[in-house]
């Protein structure tokens, strides 16, 4: 059973726990008297019962007491006295911090206890009689108390204490709460009862007594005087009585800034001098508003305030880090037309709070003096920068513009001018070096330089010889002086097939002039008294031309080649024109219309040379490629075959890899190294070839439909001719011509012997089979590649 204290007296306690136990101990006791006479007598009416309990004094022990002591004593109502009843002691510190009298029942203390280790303890007691060794009482527990004593300090919780406030706040301002605890029972006496008071910190600062709540006593604390205090606060338990314990802590309090200052200039005028060439943003000076505030509530804003001028000379910008006003350059000075300034600057929070200051007291204004000092300056030219035009076909001599440069200081020193010497590589203008005119000195070309710039000098004739430039960009206008021409070197063929109206060649043409409104182009054939019988020319407005055929009958058994002169004039004022000759070559096209000689045919005609010749040293070229290439094949397959036979030698048996065919003619066996069963090579280009086979035959029956137009002797057919040689003589997959075959259905025994050249010679092989059948019949052999009877292979 858990026993709790409240705040009742000690008196209602001590009597809470001696009454309970004996009343208990007594009841059971009763009941079990009952229980026994019923079971004896056998009676049906209650007996009186017998009254049997715990006795024991007050259970209480006071804490850090090293002398042991009896604390109280069991003893049961029926124990005389005559040590007839043991009691036992049972439960939390029994046996090392309490022991019992077996023969009295009195306990006794062991060691000193601590009360904040632990407060009470919960033991048992039995009362056993030493006759019968059976108890005499039901066995009780019952509870010793450890009495308090004020042994602890109170100590302060969450140190370190960092407060702070906003100056110039009222009094009564909460600024923290300290908080202290104590181990003693706060249920017994004083002990724990504690009370707090400041020890540092008056008259600024006061703490509630029972709290801990340290609040503001001074009203409009500053911070720009003292920004921060030290307050000591001190706790004492026994509610601050003699005799009781104390500790002390420290509250940090810092005060935090609001905006009760404004800014204030240290001077009532700045005085800066700056040189009048000073360039432009250029830094005149700082100005500085003191404002006692910090962070936020010290930024401010500078400004001027020139009422004489409508753009202002100086701007002013106010530097982040320094809350500075920088007063920069803003427009060019100029000493000879004024040489001081007066300007009003002011300084404002850019954050105001009227609870300490009126608006204009945030706020604040001062005069600032620029003067201006006297520089010696170069020449300035009236203009930045000069653009003037002249025709490209201007004389030599004429004037193109005049530059102006004037000394600004009042001296007012002469100028003269000169042209800088890499600016006019050509020495196309030269300048007047006292009035500053520009002349054409060359003859321009505006194809050869469209745009000219020259760099213009002006330097006084004083000590100093100060100088300035600029630059003078001079633009060749355009003048048609230019003859155009044909667009490129056109080299037109007309095929013998070739119907009258069809075009032959587009022309177009080119110009280095450049009008203004575009080039315009017109194309047209050489006026002669007679008209050109085989070609015209037609304008296609656009700046191209067509070549076109007027008649049909072109052959080069007639003619191989045509001249026709094209005039091309633009379209300028005046008008130029230019007349090309062009050399149409007759060229024997293929069916598509494209020939096949290409540039060649009409460069052998340019050198010369005829065509028969070239296609002559053409053909030598290719067979010659083509020999070379058959005679390494041949070679490459003699040695196979030789290496072939020199294995057959050494072992009959081949490997059943190879299966080589034999032949056998009576007793002799020749090995086919001509075709075996695995070929040597892989044939990648039969699809090619088969694909061949059809354009050819596509292109044969085209021939055919139009041999009736160009006759049996027309180049295509002789064309067709040599590339199906070359092809037959370039395809490395075609076996030797003199080499033995064998065939599936020949059979292995043929009278006919074998159709190949190889053993022709061999009289024996003749003899046997003419002994054998003097009248040997023929079997018709399988095509070479297995072609189909009806096939046509070209």
């Amino acid at each position: 059973m858990e026993w709790k204290m409240s705040q009742t007296t000690f008196l209602a306690v001590v009597t809470f726990l001696s009454v309970i136990p004996g009343g208990m101990l007594n009841e059971s006791r009763s009941t079990k008297g009952l229980e026994a006479q019923h079971l004896a007598l056998g009676s049906t009416y209650l007996h009186r019962r017998l009254k049997r309990g715990w006795i024991w004094k007050q259970l209480f022990v006071p804490e850090e007491d090293p002398t042991p002591r009896v604390i109280g004593q069991l003893k049961s109502d029926s124990d005389q006295g005559e040590r007839s009843i043991k009691y036992l002691l049972s439960g939390e510190g029994a046996g090392d911090v309490f022991e019992i009298d077996e023969y009295s029942g009195e306990i006794r203390t062991l060691k000193k206890l601590d009360r904040e280790e632990k407060s009470f303890y919960v033991l048992q007691a039995q009362a056993i009689s030493r006759r019968s060794n059976e108890p005499v009482e039901p066995e009780s527990e019952f509870i010793i108390k450890v009495q308090d004593i004020n042994d602890n300090v109170p100590q302060f919780q969450n140190e370190p204490y960092v407060s702070s406030i906003p100056e110039m706040c009222p009094i009564g301002t909460t600024v923290a709460q300290v908080t202290a605890t104590d181990a003693d029972d706060p249920m017994f006496g004083n002990n724990a009862k504690l009370i707090y008071s400041i020890l540092q910190g008056e008259p600024y600062f006061s703490v509630e007594p029972k709290t801990g709540n340290v609040v503001t006593s001074w009203p409009n604390m500053d911070r720009e005087a003292r920004d921060q205090y030290l307050v000591v606060v001190q706790v004492k338990d026994m509610l601050g009585l003699s005799g009781g314990y104390s500790s002390s802590t420290t509250v940090t309090v810092s005060l935090t800034d609001v905006n009760d200052n404004g800014p204030t200039f240290q001077h009532h005028m700045y005085t800066f001098a700056i040189p009048e060439n000073a360039a432009i943003g250029t830094t005149v000076g700082r100005i500085m508003a003191k404002d006692s505030d910090i962070g936020i509530n010290a930024r401010m804003t500078y400004s001027l305030n020139d009422d004489q001028e409508k753009i202002p000379t100086f701007i002013i910008k106010t530097d982040p880090e320094t809350q500075e006003g920088v007063i920069l350059l803003d427009k060019p000075l100029d000493y000879e037309s004024k040489r001081r300034y007066a300007i009003a600057a002011e300084a404002a929070n850019d954050f105001v709070d009227t609870r300490f200051l009126t608006f204009e007291e945030f706020r604040d204004r001062t005069t600032l003096r620029v003067v201006v000092e006297d520089v010696d300056e170069p020449p300035a030219f009236l203009s930045p920068v000069y653009t003037w035009k002249v025709p490209e076909n201007a004389a030599v001599g004429t004037v193109v513009g005049i530059v102006g440069a004037r000394d600004t200081d009042t001296a007012n020193n002469p100028i003269r001018y000169s042209i800088h010497k890499p600016s006019n590589p050509t020495k196309a203008f030269q300048i007047d070096p006292s009035n500053g005119t520009i002349t054409v000195a060359r003859g321009l070309d505006r194809e050869a330089a469209d745009w000219h710039n020259v760099t213009v000098e002006a330097k006084e004739t004083t000590q100093n010889h100060l100088s300035s430039s600029v630059v003078v960009f001079i633009k060749v206008l355009d003048i048609n002086d230019n003859v155009p021409r044909l667009a490129r070197d056109y080299q037109p063929y007309i095929c013998e097939g070739t119907q009258a109206g069809e075009v032959i060649q587009l022309l177009s043409g080119v110009d280095p002039d450049e009008p203004v409104e575009g080039h315009h182009f017109y194309f047209s054939m050489v006026p002669e008294k007679n008209i050109n019988p085989n070609f015209t020319i037609r304008d296609n407005q656009d700046n191209t031309a067509s070549i076109v055929s007027r008649r049909s009958t072109f052959t080069r058994k007639d003619r191989t080649h045509y001249f026709l002169p094209v005039v091309l004039a633009d379209s300028g004022s005046p008008a130029l024109s230019g007349t090309s000759t062009l050399t149409i070559s007759v060229c024997s096209c293929q069916p598509a219309g494209h020939c096949p000689t290409g540039g060649v045919e009409a460069m052998a005609l340019s050198m010369g040379v005829s065509l028969q010749t070239l296609l002559g040293i053409l053909v030598c070229l290719v067979t010659f490629s083509v020999l070379s290439v058959l005679i390494l094949l041949v070679r490459r397959h003699r040695q196979k075959q030789q290496e072939g036979l020199e294995e057959d030698t050494r072992e009959l048996d081949l490997p059943e890899t190879v299966s080589p065919k034999v032949l056998r003619y009576g007793e002799r066996a020749v090995l086919d190294f001509c075709q075996p069963v695995v070929p040597l090579r892989p044939h990648p280009r039969r699809r090619e070839r088969r694909l061949r086979r059809e354009d050819v035959r596509a292109s044969i029956r085209m021939s055919l439909r139009e041999s009736h137009l160009i006759g049996p002797e027309d180049e295509v057919f002789r064309q067709f001719i040599l590339d199906r040689l070359a092809e037959a003589d370039e395809d490395p997959y075609a076996p030797p011509y003199d080499c033995l075959r064998t065939y599936a259905y020949e059979g292995s025994g043929s009278p006919t012997g074998s159709l190949s050249s190889l053993d022709s010679s061999t009289l024996e092989i003749a003899n046997e089979v003419t002994a054998s059948n003097p009248k040997p019949y023929l079997v018709r052999l399988t095509p070479w590649f297995g072609g189909a009877e009806g096939d046509t292979v070209f």
